[in-house]
């Protein structure tokens, strides 16, 4: 197999090119896409057969919960439980952006997306690709980094046809990604507007400290 390339405009994504992709992932397919930080690996979180390709294009460890872009934050409070302040906090400020949040999963996704875990990675991305595809979807998609385990993050297209070409049916060519630090990750699966830094990427931790202040 060897990847097609779709070129779509980054910045108003053609509906007839969406849709094709919406159809790839309908078919239970793995697609490559531009997110705001790096090209992502994207699938119908709802088919776990697709899930369980994403783990093995990319050696993932299978114990590593995949993290979900949605196109608005509305679509959080469908997905996810005991949401509270410092969520909408984290969700009216840096979103749409490079933040992920962790969250309780609800639960109308299978508990494998979330590796068993029972949280949900939630984010709205700045880029207009995954929104478009989300939105046409209605439902949201993974967007696990397209890499394989260990080697470095694409922001081209032609990174993610080097790694891994020859093991997806699609890549979506958006150019450039407009970031090249990965999001930051802030954890508020504990409840109780308790809050954690589990990686600190393009917002810093001061950032997400002072606007969780009471």
């Amino acid at each position: 197999m060897t990847a097609e390339t779709l070129r779509i405009h980054s910045e108003e994504p053609e509906p007839a090119l969406i849709n094709y992709v919406v159809s790839s992932l309908n078919s239970g397919h793995v697609v490559a896409l531009p997110t705001d930080t790096f090209y992502g690996l994207a699938v119908d979180p709802v088919n776990l057969r697709a899930v369980e390709r994403i783990y093995e294009i990319k050696t993932r460890a299978r114990h590593k919960p995949l993290s979900l872009l949605i196109a608005e934050v509305a679509q959080a409070y469908e997905l996810a439980r005991q949401l509270d302040t410092a969520f909408d906090r984290l969700a009216e400020k840096f979103w749409p952006g490079p933040l992920t949040i962790v969250v309780k999963a609800g639960s109308k996704l299978p508990l494998r997306v979330t590796a068993n875990t029972g949280n949900l990675a939630l984010r709205v991305p700045e880029a207009a690709i995954p929104r478009a595809v989300v939105s046409r979807l209605g439902l949201p998609i993974t967007a696990t980094s397209a890499n394989l385990s260990g080697h470095p993050e694409c922001t081209t297209p032609l990174g993610v046809r080097e790694q891994l070409g020859d093991k997806l049916p699609l890549i979506v060519d958006g150019g450039p990604t407009a970031r090249t630090t990965p999001t930051t990750i802030v954890d508020l699966s504990g409840g109780g507007n308790s809050w954690m830094i589990l990686r600190e990427g393009a917002i810093p931790t001061h950032e997400i400290a002072l606007t969780l202040q009471h």
